[in-house]
């Protein structure tokens, strides 16, 4: 069995692409279904994210498997190849296995080291696993992939750093306040950012949140998620004191929180130091707060200087998940190799072990019939000997007669001959 992997992402396709060839959560099923009756497929996982379309397959030969699975998927998914085939990529064998553990591991998202992948992956897999369109290789090789994941996350600092906004918000306030569980957190907005932020903040033991939102029902829902009070963007000017760090993401075109209304909570706070993150663009906050004695104020520049600096130690941390990869993939290849090993030897017993019992089927039967005990056994080891060396004898005779002293050597070492 060979082990493929082909698709698409987001490096060698544009997004008018890559929506072409996606599979819903409603179209896996009959896709895997569909792939196991195309010729020579004995197992398939088909992995579709907004950044990636890809099939990891098993296939008992390769000669012409390359275009009848292209043609498949454009087939599939009714799209002309031509439209397919500069952006498509095709991995076999070491290739393909140490391309999903990279996948897995977040070293080939948009993201590095980003880990909703391996959620992804994994849920991939189940949906194979429970339709039976798994072959032993493959799940060996996924379940593979998941502890190269897992020894990645442990062993580098790939996911160390904050490389997105509303992680790198979360990562300034603990950088500041070392710890947040006896902090109040103010949430201004309610959108996808925020959402985020929000649950980072949940994650790590906050005290207390409050969430101002024009729409208080957009409010509530995320409210109840993380157990957080909701107030009206009207209310902040009378609750702004409460607060210890606040994190805006709206699309107000128009300031939200000005000097006068932080002025006049640090006044109520006896000073007491507050954070702002302004993540929004147009800005929420307007700058001249930064001047204010003991408040502490990040625009979403800010946060991207020290996403970009942790991108780079991310990148650090990439080249030992990299060697992390080419070792597990080694290991994974040997143990692939060995499975053909296990099966011929299992043959070759079970041919030795007929060989056995018919001699002795048959010596048994001249005994039986009055032949001389003696005489037989000889007969019985002359014979058995005879037939289990035959073949042997007979690579042994062609390699030396063609002089193939590479084969020759091989097959004394096999046999035992190489140190007499």
């Amino acid at each position: 069995m060979t082990l493929l992997a082909f698709g698409i992402n987001h490096k060698t396709a544009p997004v008018s692409l890559r929506e072409k060839v996606t599979f819903g959560p409603d179209k896996i099923d009959h896709a895997l279904d569909d792939l196991l009756q195309q010729p020579e497929v004995s197992g398939g996982v088909v992995l579709s994210t907004c950044n990636r379309t890809e099939l990891y397959l098993s296939v008992a030969a390769q000669d012409k498997a390359h275009e009848q699975l292209i043609s498949w998927l454009c087939r599939y998914h009714n799209i002309q190849p031509n439209d397919l085939k500069s952006s498509i990529y095709w991995h076999q064998g070491n290739d393909a296995v140490s391309h999903l553990m990279r996948v897995a591991s977040g070293l080939d998202s948009l993201v590095l080291g980003e880990p909703q992948i391996l959620g992804q992956v994994k849920k991939a897999f189940a949906l194979s696993q429970h339709n039976h369109a798994l072959s032993s290789d493959l799940e060996r090789l996924f379940q593979k992939s998941f502890s190269v994941a897992k020894r990645v996350r442990t062993e580098t600092k790939i996911g160390a750093n904050a490389v997105s906004v509303a992680f790198a918000a979360c990562t300034l306030a603990r950088q500041i306040f070392e710890s947040l569980n006896h902090l109040n957190i103010l949430l201004v907005g309610a959108g996808e950012t925020i959402e985020l932020v929000a649950r980072h903040l949940r994650e790590h033991g906050v005290k207390r949140m409050m969430i101002a939102n024009r729409t208080r029902e957009r409010a509530q829902a995320l409210a109840d998620e993380v157990n957080a009070d909701v107030i009206s963007l009207a209310d902040i000017d009378t609750r702004l004191s409460e607060a210890d760090i606040v994190i805006s993401s709206t699309a107000s075109p128009l300031p939200i929180m000005g000097k006068g209304m932080v002025e006049r909570a640090m006044k109520a706070r006896r000073n007491k130091p507050m954070l702002l993150i302004d993540i929004a663009v147009p800005r929420d906050i307007e700058q001249d707060v930064n001047k204010l004695r003991d408040v502490y104020l990040y625009t979403v520049d800010d946060l991207e200087t020290i996403i970009q600096q942790n991108l780079e130690h991310r990148k650090a941390a990439a080249i030992e998940a990299e060697y992390i990869v080419a070792q597990e993939s080694r290991h994974f290849m040997d143990w692939l190799r060995s499975q053909a090993a296990v099966s011929t030897i299992r043959d070759y017993r079970a041919q030795a072990e007929q060989v056995r019992a018919q001699m002795t089927e048959k010596a048994l039967a001249a005994i039986h019939q009055g032949a001389d005990v003696e005489q037989t056994i000889k007969q019985l080891t002359q014979q058995l000997t005879n037939r289990l060396i035959h073949a042997p004898t007979k690579s042994l005779q062609q390699a030396a007669g063609e002089g193939d002293l590479e084969r020759l050597n091989l097959l004394k070492g096999s046999l035992g001959l190489d140190h007499q």
